[in-house]
């Protein structure tokens, strides 16, 4: 009823933790500092990086791009009342609308590396494929974004 929420991660990539570069636990306290509320209009997209410092002085660099979702209200809509603190009548005719409410949705990179623009790129990519629905596996873009070639001294490409 208040609009205040928990954070809950949906996908991560990838599935299960790399030994030299374990998966940040409680990251989705850092994609919203100011809690996953519920707003009645939708926000327009933000960006940040945070800086997590781990057990051993290592930076891991959080970029956070969030963006703004409708979602269908729960809530029952009150009857306007009248002067006497008394509510109205309601003409059946007139079906009570639900509010629109938006909810926040983060994409996350995190990285060893401090390279915020490429961050953001990255992550407006990812963004664009998602709000403009194209039938893209979120799983190859992520890898040709992850993935480079790096040749060998001297050898062939």
């Amino acid at each position: 009823g208040s609009g205040d929420g928990q954070g809950q991660i949906l996908q991560r990539f990838p599935e299960k933790d790399w030994e030299d570069n374990p998966f940040p636990q409680g990251i989705e306290l850092f994609c919203q500092p100011s809690g996953w509320q519920l707003f009645p209009e939708r926000n327009p997209p933000t960006f940040f990086v945070a800086v997590l410092t781990d057990i051993n002085s290592e930076r891991h660099y959080c970029a956070c791009f969030t963006f703004w979702e409708a979602v269908e209200s729960t809530q029952p809509q009150s009857h306007p009342r009248n002067g006497d603190g008394e509510e109205e009548e309601e003409e059946p005719s007139s079906p009570v609308q639900p509010a629109q409410l938006f909810a926040p949705k983060s994409l996350v990179l995190v990285s060893r590396l401090d390279h915020a623009e490429v961050f953001r790129n990255s992550l407006g990519l990812i963004y664009t494929i998602y709000v403009e629905g194209l039938s893209v596996s979120l799983e190859n873009v992520i890898g040709n974004l992850l993935t480079c070639t790096i040749p060998i001294a001297g050898g062939a490409q």
